[in-house]
């Protein structure tokens, strides 16, 4: 009897050692590392990072060492090598994305490698990318950049720049700007989506695309805003002007302006959008469009009324004229809705919006919205290495190709393995 059970005991060790096998040989990626160097390739996920699900027992998270990556993108860069160095999918992960395209619009001006990690993050082949560089930003980022944009077909830098002023026209002028290149780029896209580079995504590129398939939002803008509320009507009842590209003051002494074009009434929302391309092609002509435009140069912060408003025409292809607050486009924690939509921030408040911490996190799970802002790598780094990592697993969870050993950032190892390397 004891001579069967030593038996059964043996065999159950050689098929647990069997199957771990094949289930590292699934989980761990090829590399040009030795495969017994573990710990040379990886490094453990912070215990901080708890936004990660569970890992099977007796496995724990590692992450590939980002760190010793360069960001900056040098004229002669291999494109292959880039690619696969920096992480970025370059497969349509599932029909269902590949048939509906979307595109983005990504105004940036610092913070290199802020800006690549969320390009890679929202990166997919089928996909369009409209950069936007501030005029005012350093020739070596605007170059970086440009070489960058250079290994992947899909990704241009915008034909007319704008030197951007917070809350002016130009930030504004400089969505238009990529709107225009966009119509013309080859890729069919299906609805635009406009991003800073102080944004990170929460759903994945399917997610999205589901969202705006969805019932209340297919065929239809996603322009979250309300009637001009008479706190914020002093910024289209006066004149003002962009002063050296640093700020907006008012114009001279409290000079009015005139009423809005063709009696329009004005909407007062959010400056992020999610617009389907008839109602880009529609705007980028019409006459009340470009007439409304025009009004606004001298307003303030003139992309917080401008979309919403065109998108209560009921002429608007794609318009949602009864339309409010609706649509989960960014969250972001405001100062003054500390204590009733959120319970303060992490990291901390710049302008009146909190620089997320790695604290913030989990309420950002819990909201689902599209994008969260705003990050800044500089200053909080372990909340963006973290997101990062919880995105990057997110989407090659909702692949249905076969997962390639660069996507992975975040892979699940024996924990025998890490203790004996």
């Amino acid at each position: 009897v004891n001579f069967y059970i030593y038996y059964f005991l043996f065999c159950l060790g050689v098929c647990i050692l069997i199957c771990s096998a094949i289930y590292l040989k699934a989980k761990i990626p090829n590399t040009p590392l030795p495969s017994t160097d573990l710990s040379s390739q990886t490094t453990p996920v912070p215990q901080s990072c708890d936004i990660l699900p569970p890992a099977t027992p007796g496995f724990k998270w590692q992450q590939k060492d980002c760190k010793k990556i360069s960001y900056e993108t040098k004229p002669d860069a291999d494109c292959t090598l880039l690619q696969s160095d920096l992480h970025f999918i370059m497969e349509p992960l599932s029909k269902e994305e590949e048939d509906f395209p979307l595109a983005f619009i990504i105004t940036i001006h610092k913070e290199l490698e802020t800006f690549v990690r969320l390009l890679r993050a929202i990166y997919a082949p089928q996909n369009a990318y409209c950069i936007h560089i501030d005029a005012k930003a350093l020739e070596e980022y605007k170059t970086s950049v440009r070489n960058l944009a250079g290994c992947f077909p899909n990704v241009f830098v915008v034909s007319v720049t704008e030197k951007v002023t917070y809350a002016g026209i130009s930030r504004l002028q400089a969505d238009i700007n990529c709107m225009k290149d966009l119509v013309k780029s080859p890729t069919n896209w299906k609805r635009v989506i406009n991003l800073c580079g102080q944004d990170f995504p929460i759903q994945t590129n399917l997610e999205l695309v589901r969202y705006m398939q969805g019932s209340e939002w297919k065929d239809r803008n996603m322009t979250p805003g309300i009637k001009q509320p008479l706190t914020m009507k002093y910024r289209t009842k006066f004149q003002y002007e962009e002063v050296k590209g640093t700020h907006v003051a008012p114009k001279g002494k409290g000079q009015k302006k005139r009423p809005p074009p063709h009696n329009l009434t004005i909407y007062f929302g959010t400056a992020y959008y999610s617009l389907t391309r008839p109602f880009v092609e529609f705007i980028l002509n019409d006459k009340v469009a470009n007439d409304l435009l025009e009004w606004s140069r001298d307003t303030f912060s003139p992309d917080e009324h401008y979309w919403v408003t065109l998108n209560h025409m009921k002429e608007t292809p794609g318009s949602y004229v009864e339309g409010e607050w609706e649509g989960n486009v960014r969250a972001i924690k405001w100062r003054d809705q500390e204590g009733t939509v959120h319970q303060g921030c992490k990291g901390q408040y710049i302008r009146d919006i909190c620089v997320y911490g790695i604290g913030d996190l989990p309420w950002l799970i819990e909201r689902e919205s599209m994008f969260a802002n705003k990050f800044e790598t500089s200053s909080f780094p372990e909340a963006l290495d973290c997101l990062e990592l919880w995105h990057r697993h997110k989407v090659l969870q909702h692949a249905t190709v076969p997962i390639q050993p660069s996507w992975l950032m975040v892979i699940s190892i024996y924990f025998y393995l890490l203790t004996a390397a």
